[in-house]
């Protein structure tokens, strides 16, 4: 039997209201009439003006000459010397006895309304048990989503994730011919948990794996399984399981996993509470399967280090497939999936593209191609240039470009100096990232920035991060040579210079004085994480100084290039002031003393002069450069 609708509410509310509107009719006089007061009333029926009178007890209601209606209360019931003078007033008296009281009023009316109401709730729970009274209310129900057909998505829809398809090929076999497995004994993985960054793909995968067996996938979420009322979770648990085993062969899938599966902890914030009850019954039931059941668990999480070590056993989560972000033939691949069914013009390269997108994972890919269609359909063009697919990247990255900010020449120069030395550094120290693209147009909260031409690196060595740090540092180095003064624009690259000097101090062994000796970790508790220091004061103290010194003396060495390059820094700076985007081609043909290109209007971007001058001293946020 289905869950009643709203709509049988509706009519009891209708019922009641017109019971209700009934009794209010019975009780209520047929005619509409206006209090009268006493005094107005004593004056009326000395000066004759009164032609009708209705005595009621101690109410009195009556009629005017002029056919209107009034009803007064006298303090007492007239006395017959009162009525007989009002009859020799030539005033028509008649005599009612009091009104009685409706039965719905007294006694009816409530009964009905309750009868109603408990009606109402006995159809309402007779519903949710089904029709035949067992059973408790579908507050206990699983809600997970069952998809009794397969999924469409199979693995020709994967891409990027070449090791973890390869991976899961073996549940796909089993699920689509178990016997197969079961015949020699063998025990096929009861759980798959994959581990990857936000966007990464894990559900797309999950489907596909059930896709490619043509089995049922049944999906839900970590946290439909935990509310406020304990022992909730546990039933929910119970009946998704339940429902998996009619189903199976089929997949469950549990995503963000970690929040139901979280560590248990030790008494404090409560031992026995209600995630807990529930993350018992997971694991009860997962290990409670028969050999014969084909019902795969799998679940997806980005945080499998604070997961319970009870799920990550032999006989539950047997193993974790990691689905870490794709490098750039696997980016390439996912912009080919995601292109299909998008028109793209001639001049569209997506292994370009997917060359300066280092660290994106298939939602931002799919993202960035949604932004290029969105630019080209506001510009009413029939298909997606190579243009919108570059300036669909820097939104991605940075934010919507700022073309309404009117700069000070003041801004402007300082801009393109620093994002000039950042170029530079990038361009001339041997280990650095090259240039892809330097621009002062502003984005986001960045003034202007330089993109780097960095591809997937998995190593990264001391030589590599010295000038990586040295690059963070160039745009500072450029403004106090050219201005003998600085600005605030270089508080990112501070920030990311110090941290990767710190880091290769304290984790990666890479100071003499230090050693190879791991002086901090990150330890994560169910308050949050926090940094555990393992080293006195003393040697906080000279980490401090190391961090320095490694930083100064890079400092000084990207000073003293720019000073042996300031020709080139100047051409740049001009080539920015004058177009205020370069590509890597125009760059290398700033630094060689050629002339640009002529540039039509649509490169060079429009100001609008009405906008407020922003000021002097505002803080330039990041200017482009990535941390490791």
């Amino acid at each position: 039997m289905k869950t009643p609708s709203l709509n049988i509410w509706v009519i009891l509310l209708v019922i009641i209201g017109a019971v209700w509107a009934i009794n209010i009719a019975l009780t209520s006089p047929a005619t509409p009439t206006a209090d009268l007061k006493l005094s107005t009333f004593m004056n009326e029926v000395r000066s004759g003006k009164v032609r009708e009178l209705v005595v009621e007890d101690n109410r009195v209601r009556g009629v005017l000459d002029d056919g209107s209606h009034f009803t007064t209360y006298l303090p007492a019931p007239p006395s017959a010397s009162e009525v007989e003078d009002w009859i020799a007033r030539g005033i028509e008296v008649r005599a009612q006895p009091p009104h009685a009281a409706s039965p719905l009023s007294g006694f009816l009316l409530p009964a009905m309304v309750i009868g109603l109401i408990l009606l109402a709730f006995w159809y309402f729970s007779r519903a949710n048990r089904g029709g035949d009274g067992s059973g408790a209310f579908n507050f206990t129900k699983s809600r997970a989503r069952v998809l009794a057909e397969a999924p469409k998505t199979t693995f020709k829809d994967v891409a990027g994730a070449e090791e973890a398809k390869e991976e899961l090929e073996e549940i796909v076999e089993f699920l689509k011919s178990p016997e197969r497995f079961h015949r020699m004994g063998a025990r096929i993985p009861r759980g798959v948990l994959l581990v990857g960054p936000p966007g990464s793909g894990k559900t797309h995968i999950a489907r596909a794996v059930a896709g490619e067996a043509r089995v049922p996938f049944i999906t839900a979420s970590g946290s439909d399984f935990v509310e406020m009322f304990v022992g909730v979770g546990a039933a929910r648990v119970r009946d998704l399981f339940e429902t998996a085993k009619k189903n199976a062969p089929c997949i469950i899938f549990i995503d963000e996993i970690d929040a139901v599966g979280r560590k248990r902890g030790n008494g404090m914030g409560g031992g026995n509470d209600e995630r807990e009850q529930t993350l018992n019954q997971l694991l009860v039931e997962m290990d409670g399967f028969d050999k014969e059941t084909s019902v795969i668990v799998m679940a997806a999480t980005n945080r499998p280090d604070v997961l319970d070590p009870a799920l990550m056993r032999p006989g539950r989560f047997d193993r974790q497939v990691a689905i870490d972000a794709p490098d750039v033939r696997g980016r390439e691949q996912i912009l080919r999936i995601h292109a299909s069914g998008k028109p793209l013009a001639d001049d569209v390269d997506l292994g370009v593209v997917a060359r300066r997108t280092p660290g994106f994972v298939g939602a931002d890919l799919e993202n960035l191609l949604n932004e290029a269609a969105l630019l080209a359909a506001r510009e009413r063009r029939r298909k997606i240039t190579m243009k919108d697919m570059e300036e669909a990247a820097d939104r991605v990255m940075m934010g919507p470009a700022k073309k309404s900010m009117v700069l000070t020449e003041f801004d402007k120069r300082i801009t393109a100096y620093h994002e000039g030395g950042h170029a530079l550094a990038a361009h001339y120290l041997e280990h650095a990232d090259g240039v892809h693209k330097i621009t002062i147009m502003p984005r986001g909260r960045a003034l202007g920035f330089m993109m780097p031409d960095r591809e997937d690196v998995l190593h990264w060595t001391r030589k590599r991060l010295l000038d990586q740090i040295a690059v963070a540092l160039a745009g500072r180095a450029a403004e106090e040579l050219v201005f003998e003064d600085v600005t605030t624009g270089a508080e990112n690259d501070f920030r990311q210079a110090t941290e990767l000097a710190r880091r290769m101090i304290t984790e990666w062994g890479m100071h003499p004085d230090f050693g190879q000796v791991a002086y901090q970790e990150r330890q994560d508790t169910f308050l949050g994480g926090y940094e555990v220091r393992h080293y006195s004061e003393e040697t906080a103290r000279r980490i401090d100084e190391a961090v320095k010194d490694l930083i100064d003396a890079q400092y000084q060495r990207i000073l003293q290039l720019l000073r042996d390059r300031r020709a080139e820094l100047e051409r740049v700076a001009a080539a920015l002031l004058e177009v205020e985007t370069l590509n890597a081609e125009q760059f290398l043909r700033v630094l060689a003393g050629e002339p640009l290109e002529e540039t039509d209007a649509e490169t060079r971007s429009g100001r609008d002069s009405e906008t407020q001058v922003i000021p002097k001293a505002r803080i330039r946020g990041e200017p482009g450069l990535g941390g490791v």
